[in-house]
């Protein structure tokens, strides 16, 4: 119970954490018994993940690769990564100008690290492309 009081966990990231102390077999029925009560949700998690690492301005690749690190379905990644009112462009315009200002690039070694940074953020490149020769 400590380990949900702090924030949302995925069922992978506590089943991980409880192995170290206790037997597969408890470990396993108070997963269950979580779920149950609803006080561990996959989907809850990937919800507030998402949301958590969108106001971070992280793009949907990283966040992907991050959810799938933690456990969580493709199919519940999906269901929040791919919702159309989700705008990653808009996200992304709005992280290059938080670190970078609003000027345009000013040479080609500019454009390298701009589009580095976004790519570590984890926005498509078509889409690092687009910004950066529109």
């Amino acid at each position: 119970m400590h380990l949900l009081s702090l924030r949302e966990h995925s069922r992978f990231e506590l089943e991980r954490k409880l192995l170290r102390r206790h037997e597969q077999a408890m470990v396993q029925q108070v997963l269950q018994n979580l779920a149950q009560q609803g006080l561990q949700s996959d989907e809850r998690f990937a919800e507030q993940y998402v949301y958590s690492r969108r106001n971070k301005g992280y793009g949907p690749l990283r966040i992907r690769a991050e959810l799938r690190e933690k456990g969580v379905a493709e199919d519940l990644i999906s269901i929040w990564l791919d919702d159309p009112e989700q705008d990653w462009y808009a996200l992304m315009l709005a992280t290059a100008e938080k670190k970078f200002g609003g000027q345009p690039p000013a040479d080609r070694k500019e454009m390298a690290k701009r589009g580095r940074f976004l790519s570590s953020r984890g926005f498509p490149s078509w889409m690092i492309n687009d910004y950066l020769f529109g």
